[in-house]
């Protein structure tokens, strides 16, 4: 399974209706199992440095194969991974808000939202994560 336009248009759609029923302006953005972006959308008045964050959100969740959320307390001063922000010319985003998009056990693509509070952006993604596991369950039973 590749994450085609469609899908990711269907995903930015999910992500948008949980963004406007919290009240939130998101930058949400869409990439393939190689961190190429497939899809973006920036809701009106969202603001301008998510763009980047959003689509970095994103293609660290796959990079690294986690969400971003993982890396928050990680990167910290004296934990494990200090630093890896700092990485891959500093596309890497240790915020939350970026998750894998899984299907049968293998990362095939991550969404990336940002715009509000880390928590905010998480629920945002996670409604589209949500859509795109039902979806997946879906197909798997036809």
């Amino acid at each position: 399974m590749i994450i085609s336009l469609a899908l990711a248009k269907a995903l930015l759609n999910e992500a948008e209706k949980q963004a406007m029923s919290m009240g939130i302006n998101e930058d949400i953005a869409i990439v393939d199992e190689g961190g190429n972006l497939i899809a973006f959308h920036r809701m009106n008045n969202a603001k301008i440095a998510g763009i980047d964050i959003a689509i970095n959100k994103a293609w660290t969740s796959v990079a690294l194969q986690v969400p971003t959320e993982n890396l928050v307390k990680a990167a910290q001063p004296g934990g494990p991974s200090f630093g890896i922000n700092t990485t891959n010319q500093g596309r890497i985003v240790i915020l939350g808000g970026g998750i894998p998009l899984i299907y049968q056990n293998k990362v095939i693509g991550g969404i990336g939202v940002s715009g509000a509070t880390s928590a905010q952006d998480i629920e945002v993604a996670n409604a589209a994560v949500q859509a795109f596991q039902n979806m997946t369950y879906t197909w798997n039973r036809q």
